[in-house]
């Protein structure tokens, strides 16, 4: 081939013979790495990750110490205001000890709580014992009523003029199923005065 007058001859690989591909590059000469991605490149298999919400851990803790102050806060007022309602001189009625004069005789079949009060003071009531009942299943009504005769000759002891007083009568507080699965074993003898006076019956 003749290369016109003026221009560089032209270069190339040689042509391939009977279709047999171009030689490769000399041995020892690597084909050139590829060029470097214009940016840093997604990490395989797809995009950056979105990045991770920021805790609210700080934020829950606030909230959960704030809902236990604001219990504490409802307990404290709550049994203020029952304390104000009720009034001190309100009691368990398995608390009563012996010489505790009542204001009231209480009524209902199930007594929680009596009112207490100086024996000084006016009352309608006055407790001359205690009994307890031994420990074990529930003994049922009966063995509880047949304990709490036990009452008489207690009173007997206590206030012996009472036995001849036709106000003073006897009631009586026992346990029942209920009470007795949480403990109770006490059967507590009143001496209930029509009208209420003042003093002690004891003696």
């Amino acid at each position: 081939m003749t290369t016109p007058p003026g221009q560089p001859p032209e270069y190339g690989p040689p042509p391939s013979a009977h279709g047999q591909p171009p030689y490769p590059p000399p041995p020892g000469q690597p084909y050139p790495p590829p060029p470097p991605p214009p940016y840093s490149a997604p990490p395989p298999g797809g995009y950056y990750p979105p990045p991770k919400p920021k805790s609210n851990s700080n934020k829950v803790l606030l909230i959960v110490l704030g809902v236990v102050v604001g219990l504490i806060v409802l307990v404290v007022a709550v049994s203020i205001a029952l304390f104000l309602i009720v009034g001190k001189d309100t009691v368990t009625a398995t608390d009563v000890k012996v010489g505790d004069c009542l204001k009231e005789i209480p009524s209902g079949g199930r007594v929680l709580t009596v009112q207490t009060t100086s024996c000084d003071e006016p009352h309608a009531g006055e407790v001359f014992a205690v009994l307890l009942m031994p420990d074990g299943d529930f003994p049922g009504q009966s063995a509880i009523d047949d304990y709490a005769e036990k009452c008489s000759p207690e009173l007997a002891s206590y206030s012996p003029a009472a036995m001849e007083d036709d106000s003073i009568q006897m009631f009586v507080l026992y346990p029942t199923a209920e009470t007795w699965a949480q403990g109770d074993r006490a059967v507590t003898c009143i001496a209930t005065l029509e009208p209420p006076r003042t003093g002690s019956i004891k003696g």
